[in-house]
């Protein structure tokens, strides 16, 4: 009997652990990854120039309050900012309007604000950001002076692949830079700002993410079925590995007992 449970650990731990292992090693790279990367360096925080806005001595603005007032219907106003577009200050407006079918507390997703730019000299409401602007955006946005090697707009996501910008607003222009960390630079079209940074070394981070979360679509569920099957099975096979290290120690010392009984008849 002892022998059968033996073997029957031995083999439960061998398949588990086959099972398992390159889950295991995926893993142990991605968290080594992680304790040694800078995570400034991933988000391209080293390669966003710090830009701030600086208004001329006496340069008047129009009130906020005679900007909302052109826009129709409005309800509620979720923020007001005074940003920068290309060397314009700008008041970035998100509102809802009474035909937002908002819900609080019913479990449905809350309906998205809407945004709206207005030039804040003047008051006048302007478009989203086209082309160009975001393009010349993203390039006053970047550390270095290099050329641009590809522009996209984005409607949703994981559109054209780029799941790297997920969770953010749309649209957005997704700017490529002649560079060797062949970075994106994202731009909100109707928010008017840079939004993120994408990297390399931040896409070699998100695919050992994915790996780790075995999320292979949203990459950030923790909760997913797979992981939690996968979860148990580890913590099986470390236990099993407990059992059969157990297992073979006790019968490694029957086995020396029976053996030094042995020895001690043959020489009595």
């Amino acid at each position: 009997m002892k022998r059968k449970t033996h073997l029957r650990i031995r083999k439960t731990h061998r398949y588990l652990g086959l099972i398992t292992g390159i889950q295991f090693v995926m893993w142990t790279i991605g968290g080594i990854y992680f304790s040694f990367s800078d995570l400034d360096e991933i988000h391209g925080d080293h390669q966003r120039k710090s830009v701030s806005m600086t208004l001329g001595s006496g340069e008047e603005l129009v009130s906020p309050a005679e900007v909302m007032a052109q826009l129709p219907g409005t309800s509620s106003i979720t923020s007001l900012k005074l940003i920068d577009i290309l060397g314009t200050p700008h008041y970035q407006i998100a509102y809802h309007t009474a035909n937002d079918q908002t819900s609080y507390g019913t479990g449905h997703e809350q309906v998205p604000a809407r945004m709206q730019l207005a030039v804040a000299a003047t008051g006048e409401l302007r478009p989203a950001l086209n082309e160009q602007e975001s393009t010349e955006l993203a390039r006053q946005s970047f550390v270095d002076s290099v050329a641009v090697a590809k522009v996209e707009y984005i409607t949703q996501e994981n559109m054209n692949g780029h799941h790297e910008y997920r969770g953010s607003a749309l649209p957005a222009w997704a700017i490529t830079m002649e560079h060797p960390t062949q970075t994106t630079v994202y731009v909100a079209a109707e928010q008017g700002v840079v939004t993120k940074f994408r990297n390399n070394k931040w896409r070699i981070f998100d695919f050992l993410w994915m790996l780790h979360t075995m999320d292979y679509q949203g990459r950030d569920n923790f909760g997913n079925l797979l992981l939690r099957v996968f979860s148990i099975a580890g913590i099986v096979t470390i236990f099993s590995g407990f059992a059969l290290y157990f297992v073979s120690s006790g019968a490694r010392r029957n086995k020396s007992s029976v053996s030094h009984e042995h020895r001690r008849s043959v020489n009595g």
